[in-house]
């Protein structure tokens, strides 16, 4: 499922909330000290080819390479250049070289396997890996020179994909631009090359995306900004196109990575199942409550694929179809015994995970199978046999990181909506479960979720809110219902 990222002031009550959150969810708070000292090692050795894998590196530093990250991003996985090939494109996609840095079974190895995932709070980021690698060594920084994993992707004049390779290279980022600068850019014309490239070819990416009828969300970033009075309100922060096109050319690393393991009939698959009617219907519902026009024979990959977080209606409707996308995982396959279903209903294609690295403990090894395939080689026996237990550690940090975000997220709104105990607010009924004697409303303003008894309850009616209780401590609101 989809973050929902919240940006935060450095109010010192909400920092000591998130603290207490992130000690009661085990969150780690530091690195052991040998982890630490191994990750500087690293860094001081530079990239070692790991056992078993090709140890050929390409100079690719002729290529001008530029990343977009959010703004004061220093763990950089990806730097992206392209060039035209005929009608279509030759995309140059740079991917950090984590497993040069990480030797398989060792400190940082065990540390990574433990956490799983880099976990994102308002106020701090607990990283994968120690500063050395993550910040440093194998991030690709601007400026300087780094071993990475070079893919090349060749795309026709459609943006279909007709060849993909992975390799090791010697690469230099030219640029690191944020969001925001890189969309001025080419918004301006002022963009290099490449950039411009970059937005011919999203565009081509996302109509390939609505003819295979993936769902694509446009989920906004929820934002805390403090008032005159000292309380807080909770605003939207729509996503740039940029954001989109960039997000497209992962995706058509992730798709093109699944092919490349398919056809070696070894490797790691990210699928998600088909959304589930009845969360449809209570989408559906949620988008009438809002007021959200949803026609009938508009399906829910169509409808959500194009709205936009411009109104707090519509972004509290996008936050809510992201429950469609539930129940994504991880399955592993070897001797070409692939599972029953292997596609990801959302992206509408195989998938794997390959290209954030130094966040996500999956990508390294699935990187290695690929980097074997592409060289004729076998791919190396730490990798596969790492296969067995990938699944779990990521569903296990997967939950830890929705466990996370839910309960900054409950933490925040109550903190928003503690000042206003004792006002009265407009809501939809979107759900009634009379077997759990439970429901659920959509506030309009703030787009708050709140549960009621189901007792009094009617589906899709409009109801008016007392706001009784709001306890941050215990991430709690209390409504009630009112008459006129």
């Amino acid at each position: 499922m989809p973050c929902n990222i919240l940006r935060c002031p450095a109010e010192p009550e909400m920092l000591e909330g998130f603290r207490r959150i992130r000690l009661e969810l085990d969150v780690p708070a530091a690195f052991p000290a040998e982890v630490t000292e191994a990750a500087e090692e690293a860094r001081t050795a530079g990239p070692r080819t790991p056992s078993g894998s090709a140890n050929d590196v390409r100079d690719a530093r002729h290529i001008p390479f530029v990343a977009i990250d959010p703004v004061g991003s220093v763990d950089l996985d990806q730097a992206f250049a392209a060039e035209p090939l005929g009608a279509g494109h030759r995309v140059f996609y740079a991917i950090a070289d984590v497993a040069a840095l990480v030797a398989p079974g060792g400190v940082i190895d065990a540390e990574a396997r433990a956490r799983g995932l880099t976990l994102y709070s308002p106020d701090l980021r607990t990283s994968l890996h120690p500063e050395a690698i993550n910040e440093d060594a194998g991030s690709l920084l601007a400026g300087g020179e780094r071993q990475a994993l070079l893919w090349t992707i060749d795309l026709d004049e459609s943006g279909e994909i007709i060849e993909a390779h992975l390799e090791r290279a010697l690469v230099r980022n030219t640029a690191q631009l944020s969001y925001a600068r890189a969309q001025t850019l080419i918004d301006r014309g002022e963009a290099e090359p490449s950039l411009d490239l970059l937005a011919t070819i999203g565009r081509r990416r996302l109509a390939l995306e609505r003819e295979r009828g993936a769902v694509s969300l446009a989920l906004p970033a929820q934002e805390v900004v403090p008032n005159d009075n000292g309380s807080f309100e909770l605003e939207y922060d729509e996503s740039l196109r940029v954001e989109e096109w960039n997000a497209q050319i992962s995706l058509l690393t992730g798709i093109a990575a699944s092919r490349i393991m398919i056809d070696a009939g070894v490797g790691l698959l990210r699928t998600l199942p088909e959304p589930d009617p009845r969360t449809v219907a209570r989408i559906r519902r949620t988008a009438r409550a809002l007021g959200v026009e949803w026609p009938d024979d508009v399906s829910y990959a169509d409808r959500v694929r194009e709205l936009r977080p411009d109104s707090p209606s519509r972004a509290a409707l996008l936050s809510q179809a992201a429950r469609g996308l539930r129940g994504a995982g991880y399955v592993a396959f070897r001797d070409h015994d692939l599972p029953a279903d292997p596609r990801h209903s959302a992206i509408a294609s195989t998938y794997s995970h390959v290209t954030a690295p130094l966040r996500r403990l999956c990508d390294r090894f699935a990187n290695e199978i690929i980097l074997a395939h592409c060289a004729d080689r076998t791919p190396p026996a730490w990798a596969v046999e790492a296969l067995d237990e990938l699944p779990q550690l990521m569903g296990a940090a997967g939950q830890r990181d929705r466990s996370l975000e839910r309960a900054m997220v409950d933490y925040v709104e109550a903190m928003v909506l503690r000042p206003r105990v004792g006002e009265r607010f407009s809501a939809v009924v979107t759900d009634v479960n009379r077997d759990r004697g439970r429901g659920r409303v959509q506030l309009r303003d703030p787009a708050v979720v709140a549960r009621l008894p189901a007792d009094g309850l009617t589906l899709g009616a409009e109801v008016a809110l007392r706001l009784d209780a709001a306890v941050p401590e215990e991430r709690k609101l209390e409504f009630s219902l009112v008459s006129d």
